[in-house]
């Protein structure tokens, strides 16, 4: 059949649904898992693509396509918790090993561009890649924000590791997300709800 090897990736990809991640769902009755982050970050990129800064320059579909697939590689390489430091040493290495085996499933041109697309994700240079990457970090930081932050506290991540880690990213995003990440920071560490 001439669809096989699509097939057999859509089967394999379903492994996705059995990574687990620290950030818990926002009922905080258990943790999500990455194809449920995923998901959800596809919907708050079309829901924030009017905030993007440089919007012009920004193609939404692209960064759809990005935020769908980037995540992939955690089906081999684990979901890696940011704020482990120990853990983000070698993600890179670990990831691209990945990504090369997943992507590699799929016929050319789809094969390379996933890789490619996987690729920009990860350097954050390109205009899709900074709004891409600025909505996956958001994601899980609005989740803390708006519960009880468990994963934060069992982690005893700090305000400085949350600052070092999310702002910049999402600050050059977009104005009004970096607003938006102030207030929630004021929200979680000025008024004590996390250490």
């Amino acid at each position: 059949m001439k669809i096989q090897k699509e097939l057999d990736f859509i089967i394999a990809v379903d492994a996705l649904k059995n990574v687990q991640r620290r950030n818990y769902n926002a009922d905080d009755a258990r943790r999500e898992n990455t194809a449920e982050h995923s998901w959800q970050i596809i919907i708050l990129a079309q829901i924030l693509y009017t905030y993007a800064r440089n919007q012009a320059d920004i193609d939404l579909l692209r960064v759809i396509r990005m935020l769908s697939i980037h995540d992939l590689v955690e089906i081999d390489a684990g979901d890696t918790f940011l704020f482990d430091e120990e853990s983000m040493k070698g993600k890179f290495e670990r990831e691209q090993l990945a990504a090369k085996k997943i992507f590699g499933m799929l016929d050319e041109p789809l094969s390379s561009e996933f890789y490619d697309l996987w690729i920009e994700f990860e350097e954050e240079e390109t205009p899709d890649a900074i709004f891409a990457c600025a909505i996956d970090r958001i994601m899980p930081f609005i989740l803390n924000a708006y519960t009880s932050g468990k994963s934060w506290i069992e982690a005893g991540v700090t305000e400085l590791q949350v600052r070092n880690m999310l702002e910049n990213a999402i600050c050059r995003a977009s104005d009004d997300m970096g607003e938006c990440f102030h207030q929630l920071m004021k929200k979680c560490f000025d008024e004590k709800k996390f250490a």
